[in-house]
């Protein structure tokens, strides 16, 4: 059984009989309401949150910087299991390109009640030879864009008095990697973000947190060398799946005493 409650899907109680407070009545309450936003969802990670949080009955906004025949797949996906799905092309990283992602997802979808920062990018080099442009480009995509866009969601949530902020971080934040300064800062610096801005808005229903993978099976870690698996104590990446699993508890109603906190899935790699 999935740790996810289903989605109310029984008939209405009978006249004179007290109405269904459960958490799952709860939730779906609160899918009718609103939407999710994943960023970066077109492929790997971020499809396979869209896909989980649209199996729990979200619609779901899949945002996308220049793959749209892979962003249109994650949206067929969705739609052939009967869930709703928009795609919405925008870079991240570009500060105007906030407000008119959420506009647009908003406009279709509703109110953004549960936001994935999902979107990064990788330009390894060691620190000696790292260029500020590749410094730059990393933060940017991978940390600043992950604060405007959890900025801009507050608003809605607080209002709602319901919100859940997942961000996308990595256990190269904690944990050293050569070659990876600008990943590593941002990662860390995410961490540290999910943990303060938790503080700052748990008493208003809204919880933030962070989900730190380790090697999982995706284009962006392709080109990684075999010495990173052999030392994974579960001698095998991870799957997007894995990853979409935890995301999907953390948007739901059961964990809603769950902030401030960072879930590790790195097959014991941090261990």
């Amino acid at each position: 059984m999935s740790v996810v409650a289903s989605i109310c899907d029984g008939d209405a109680s009978p006249q004179g009989e007290q109405a269904d407070t459960s958490a799952s009545a709860l939730e779906g309450a609160r899918v009718r309401e609103g939407c999710a936003l994943v960023t970066g969802a077109s492929r790997g990670i971020g499809a396979a949150i869209a896909c989980a949080l649209a199996a729990d009955g979200w619609p779901v906004a899949v945002n996308y910087r220049a793959d749209e025949d892979a962003a249109a797949s994650t949206v067929a996906r969705i739609q052939d299991g009967e869930g709703r799905a928009l795609a919405v092309r925008a870079d991240v990283s570009e500060p105007g390109e906030i407000e008119r992602l959420f506009e647009a997802a908003e406009g279709e979808l509703g109110r953004v009640l549960v936001l994935v920062n999902n979107a990064g990018v990788r330009r390894d080099d060691l620190a000696l030879s790292l260029s500020d442009e590749d410094w730059t480009h990393v933060i940017d995509t991978n940390l600043t864009a992950a604060f405007r866009a959890t900025r801009y969601a507050l608003r809605g949530m607080i209002r709602a008095r319901f919100g859940r902020v997942i961000n996308l971080a990595s256990i190269v934040g904690p944990r050293a990697n050569a070659g990876q300064a600008n990943y590593a800062a941002a990662k860390a610096g995410l961490i540290a973000m999910t943990k303060t801005v938790a503080v700052e808005v748990a008493r208003r229903g809204v919880t933030v947190n962070a989900i730190a993978p380790g090697l999982i099976d995706t284009d962006m870690t392709a080109d990684l060398n075999g010495e990173l698996l052999s030392a994974v104590p579960a001698r095998r990446a991870g799957r997007p799946e894995d990853v979409a699993a935890c995301a999907r508890f953390l948007a739901s109603e059961q964990a809603g005493y769950v902030t401030g906190t960072t879930l590790y899935v790195d097959g014991g790699l941090s261990a």
